[in-house]
């Protein structure tokens, strides 16, 4: 059968009554802080460096006379 109070809690280490809390004050500071000095951005040109992409974002599909359509290279023959 269980009991209606438990007294056994008060003895517990961790349940004795709390302090009120002490007021945490910081101390002020004389002078502001400086600033840093931040570095000027600059905008890239990045058109130049992207290689043409269609509506999926992948590369345009480019004709090379090297490849065949699946992409392997193409065997020339040999001129004697």
């Amino acid at each position: 059968m269980r009991d209606k109070k438990d007294n056994a809690t008060i003895d517990l280490p961790g349940f004795e009554p709390v302090d009120p809390p002490a007021s945490v004050v910081e101390p002020q500071r004389a002078t502001p802080r400086p600033r840093r000095a931040c570095l000027k951005q600059e905008q890239l040109d990045l058109l130049g460096l992207l290689e043409e992409t269609d509506t999926s974002g992948l590369p345009a599909w480019r004709r090379d006379d090297n490849l065949d359509l699946t992409g392997l290279p193409v065997w020339a023959p040999t001129s004697p």
